[in-house]
């Protein structure tokens, strides 16, 4: 029996096998056959990318000078060897200076890839980065997000870069940027003849209540590189982070076995070594437990959930909860706890107060302050994080369910007149402001198409993991009432660019925001927040205001904190500031 051969089956299997060939162990680049030796891949190829530099594996001919350019990361840099040829060679080569990092790389074959055909994004724009202060604020989302900012003079030298692309995403009413992506043209880079191209530091701004913007960024790379011919676009993303590789994967990439080599430093420390004693610990006590281990003072964990770890030092032993530290009294905690007593020490202290009235009144006198006051916030005397807090009460009917809806976190609760304006948050150190962030609500930005539901919960998610799990927005009654309040239920969809509030109140926990004021932040409000902390006599607070605008004189004390969140007001030095409380012989000295 004769076999008979047919070309197209022969050349389907031709592809399939080139293509396990090409997206297997990557083969080093030669001046071999098929190359022009002229015009051929550059030997040794590493590019400078602000953060650190990528150094292409498989233009080095040896895995010794990889590791040798590997050794020559300057400081606060994270280098990357990508596209390593037979790992366990070169982890041999210098096992004790350099590790695989657990990242999977991903691949966009741009040859099939298809733009999608889509109205103009909703709410934002992206374009090129054209500015130095675009630079910064790419910066800020990158401290956010836990990654290495860059120079703002290296972005702007880069700006007409032809093998660097750096795109951000604008908002469209405010200009702020609220997302970055580079993009890196292998061809440029090192004349590679595979044409490829690569996607680095995707980082969208965890407050942004817009929608689709990691994806809009990506598919703005990908058209670029794909009509400059590149045939596929990889890119490298840490093993665990699951919401970046369900994105990447709806787009279209596949993951292909290619491995990424770096230093061993300590801004990778948590990834070759294994989690230390306080990874588990929330962003709040992290942040300080993270300064004290700088200073060289030990650390012990005492109960991660709970948040509590001691400090030592010197001699000196200090048990901590987050900010909350053996040096605040009790008596100062039970004046922050009961909010109907920190108000009285405010007005003593001549720090300017709303109205307030005890739930337990008549429900005369209810009504009566309801009309004086024209709307009125319902809290419990006691409690934290907001809950229980409903703001905007109009109705009898209305303050009847919040004080019920209140009494449900303490039996107490209080009635106090509401004052329009911005919750702001003023952080007090050893009798210093430190920092102020105003505090903005949920708000979510429909496209035409999602529920109000869903999209208060992928903000949510966004807010959870920028944040270690401690902001997420409850779908409650009182977020339910909110949307209603807007006149949409958490069923509808949103329409396209309509932009709602979902929770009135600013708090962190429940999905609020924060926007850095510091350097703004009027006199007259910080020596208010001074009077207070002295009043409570507490060494360590978050004071709450409303303010009109935290540049002017006009304010109203809304309560304290005794455990404020020192990890929301990045860049301010807050935690240097409460270790300087807790070590005062720890502090940096000026030369």
């Amino acid at each position: 029996m004769t076999t008979v051969r047919r070309p197209g089956r022969a050349r389907a299997v031709g592809h399939r096998l080139r293509r396990m060939r090409d997206q297997s162990m990557k083969a080093p680049i030669t001046h071999g056959e098929g190359i022009d030796a002229q015009a051929g891949p550059t030997e040794n190829a590493v590019l400078e990318c602000g953060w650190g530099r990528l150094a292409f594996a498989q233009t080095f001919t040896t895995a010794e000078a990889l590791v040798e350019t590997l050794r020559g990361e300057a400081s606060e840099q994270r280098d990357i060897g990508f596209y390593i040829r037979d790992p366990h060679v070169v982890l041999a080569a210098a096992p004790q200076e350099v590790f695989l990092d657990p990242s999977h790389t991903y691949r966009l074959d741009l040859a099939t890839y298809r733009a999608r055909r889509q109205k103009g994004q909703s709410g934002y724009v992206v374009r090129r980065l054209c500015s130095e202060a675009d630079a910064k604020a790419v910066n800020r989302i990158y401290r956010a997000r836990g990654m290495v900012p860059v120079d703002p003079a290296f972005f702007w030298h880069q700006r007409d870069s032809r093998t660097l692309t750096f795109l951000v995403a604008e908002h469209g009413e405010t200009g702020e940027i609220i997302g970055a992506v580079t993009g890196v043209d292998h061809a440029r880079a090192f004349s590679d003849p595979e044409n490829g191209s690569s996607l680095w530091c995707l980082a969208v701004d965890p407050r942004t209540a817009l929608p689709g913007i990691g994806e809009a960024l990506v598919r703005r790379l990908a058209e670029l590189f794909q009509a400059r011919g590149a045939a596929y676009m990889d890119l490298s993303v840490l093993h665990d982070n699951t919401q970046a590789i369900a994105l990447y994967e709806k787009l279209g990439f596949t993951r292909v076995p290619f491995f990424t080599l770096k230093r061993k430093n300590t801004i990778n420390e948590k990834l070759f070594i294994g989690p230390p004693p306080e990874e588990e610990l929330n962003p709040y006590a992290r942040i300080i437990v993270d300064e004290a281990r700088r200073r060289g003072i030990g650390v012990e964990v005492l109960d991660a959930e709970g948040g509590f770890f001691r400090l030592n030092w010197g001699g000196r032993s200090v048990i901590c909860r987050e900010s909350l530290s053996e040096l605040t009294s009790a008596v100062a905690m039970s004046r922050c706890d009961d909010k109907a007593v920190t108000r009285r020490l405010m007005e003593r202290a001549g720090v300017p107060v709303p109205r307030q009235l005890a739930a337990s009144a008549s429900e005369a006198e209810r009504a009566a302050f309801l009309a004086e006051c024209g709307s009125v916030v319902v809290k419990p005397a006691r409690g934290e994080q907001g809950r229980g807090v409903v703001v905007g009460i109009e109705t009898a009917e209305e303050l009847d369910a919040a004080v019920e809806y209140a009494a449900r976190v303490n039996p107490d609760v209080i009635i106090e007149e509401c004052v329009t304006g911005d919750d702001l948050r003023v952080l007090v150190i050893n009798d210093e402001v430190v920092a102020a962030a105003l505090r903005k609500p949920p708000e979510i930005t429909g496209d035409g198409a999602q529920t109000v539901r869903r999209l208060i919960e992928r903000l949510s998610r966004r807010r959870e993991a920028a944040t270690g799990g401690e902001s997420r927005i409850p779908l409650d009654e009182e977020t339910a009432r909110c949307v209603r309040a807007n006149g949409y239920e958490l069923d509808d969809a949103l329409p396209r660019g309509m932009t709602i509030r979902v929770r009135r109140t600013a708090n962190l926990h429940t999905g609020g925001t924060l926007h850095d004021v510091t350097a703004t932040l009027h006199a007259d409000i910080a020596a208010s927040a001074l009077k207070a902390a002295r009043a409570i006599d507490i060494p360590v607070s978050g004071m709450d205001f409303i303010v009109q605008d935290p540049a002017g004189p006009d304010h109203v004390f809304i309560e304290a904190n005794e455990r404020p969140g020192l990890a929301n007001h990045e860049p301010q030095p807050t935690a240097e500031r409460f270790v300087d409380l807790l070590f005062p012989l720890s502090a940096a000295r000026p030369d």
